[in-house]
């Protein structure tokens, strides 16, 4: 199961200055173009101020389904991969519902990531529309 706490102990601080990092970005490509622009705009953009400021990211990277010990490449795809181990997805919409946050969980779990940001542009300050995942093993 996957947690959305950010708890002392979690495990979570050591994702914490690179987690923070991707946020600063996020925020300063949120303050110049503002909200209402589509999602791909802001995937462009963040991933350009990423890789300006020294990170290494990957933009739309296949994700696929194993089942039964068959690989299965069906179209899903991680917004942004940082570093190897953040995921960020990425949302331009009214509000963010249970089916995104179940996305990204869902996309963490299938990619073994240990951390991901479901970062919502679509908002008058963009720290309303972010949101850090863990992704715990399941017991």
């Amino acid at each position: 199961m996957s947690s959305v706490l950010r708890n002392p102990g979690s495990g979570l601080e050591s994702f914490d200055p690179l987690t923070d990092g991707v946020i600063a970005k996020a925020m300063a490509v949120h303050t110049a173009l503002g909200p209402g622009l589509l999602e791909s705009t802001y995937e462009a953009c963040l991933a350009f101020e990423l890789e300006q400021n020294g990170f290494f990211v990957e933009r739309q990277k296949i994700l696929p389904i194993v089942y039964h010990g068959m690989r299965f490449d069906e179209g899903y795809r991680i917004d942004l991969l940082v570093e190897g181990t953040v995921l960020l997805e990425l949302k331009a919409v009214e509000q963010v519902r249970d089916v995104h946050l179940a996305q990204l969980l869902s996309y963490l779990r299938l990619s073994h990531c240990p951390v991901g940001l479901l970062l919502n542009f679509n908002v008058a300050h963009l720290r309303e529309g972010i949101r850090r995942v863990i992704n715990t093993p399941r017991q």
